[in-house]
């Protein structure tokens, strides 16, 4: 019986985890007939020594970048190599449970679902500033896009490989992975629900994530949008600046010097935003159009 389902491992100088890792994993995939994909991100640490200890394995393929590419470059490149219908993400650290991955994939199979999101909400905290960071996301997010989706930003997403291998490529390399290759599923009118998985503490080494990655994040929110729904961006930047010139000219019309010259410059930039919305609306069809076409 062919394989269903191909676990992806990104790890960046992850030496002291993956020996505590890897056992059990190859263990339930041995019991499973699941594949195993380890992106060395190059490491700079005994990873790579790590990771020939275990060459033969017949389930396990290690992929090696001779340069770090970052967490969702590490991420594209595994699920490039796969060829199981279905994947998951699996973090290197030990904080991510391989007893619910096959309760997973059996929701994926009986929805029919096109992605599932392992919910860490109400696990082990990170610490009150990623959490925090985490959240606002999260709630920028919601604001830009309708998603019913709690934790967009969890590592461990279950995929059909083949919707993952199409959108991967309007995907950054950076952590933003995480949340981007969610909005896009979504945005695109794709089955994507949410399970709720137990999180450990990490067996070793130290999150890279920070207020860097964070702002990384908006940034990459605010792109997938502009890409898929522009006009939810330029619209109420229109109206607000119509809104901000109609309070300038309110007092200038009451005291009956009719149009100021600052309001009609207003009103003209305001315009001039809509209808760029509506040119960023047209090409963004055009892309989503030639996104469809490569289905």
């Amino acid at each position: 019986m062919s394989a269903l389902l191909t676990i992806i491992i990104p790890a960046y100088n992850e030496a002291e985890s993956l020996p505590s890792v890897l056992p059990s994993l190859l263990e339930k995939c041995k019991e499973e007939n699941w594949k195993i994909i380890v992106v060395n991100d190059g490491s700079k640490d005994n990873t790579e020594n790590v990771l020939d200890q275990f060459t033969n394995e017949p389930l396990l393929t290690v992929i090696k970048h001779k340069v770090n590419r970052g967490y969702g470059g590490a991420i594209k490149t595994g699920i490039q190599n796969t060829t199981t219908p279905y994947c998951i993400t699996f973090d290197a650290d030990g904080q991510h449970q391989i007893n619910g991955v096959k309760l997973i994939l059996q929701r994926m199979l009986s929805e029919d679902a096109d992605m599932i999101v392992g919910s860490r909400i109400g696990s082990v905290s990170s610490g009150m500033f990623r959490e925090t960071g985490k959240w606002i996301i999260r709630q920028i997010a919601k604001i830009l896009m309708p998603i019913n989706v709690q934790d967009i930003n969890s590592g461990l997403k279950m995929y059909n490989t083949e919707l993952a291998q199409k959108y991967i490529a309007l995907c950054p390399n950076s952590m933003a992975y995480s949340d981007i290759i969610t909005m896009i599923f979504i945005s695109q009118k794709h089955l994507v629900l949410e399970e709720k998985i137990e999180v450990s503490k990490r067996i070793a080494g130290t999150s890279t994530i920070g207020v860097r990655t964070a702002f990384q994040t908006v940034i990459e929110i605010i792109n997938i949008l502009m890409l898929f729904n522009p006009l939810k961006i330029f619209i109420p930047l229109s109206l607000l600046f119509a809104f901000i010139t109609t309070l300038w000219q309110i007092p200038i019309f009451i005291r009956g010097n009719g149009l100021s010259v600052g309001a009609l410059f207003g009103y003209i930039f305001a315009f001039v935003i809509f209808l760029l919305g509506l040119i960023a609306e047209q090409l963004g069809l055009i892309r989503k159009l030639i996104i469809n076409k490569n289905e």
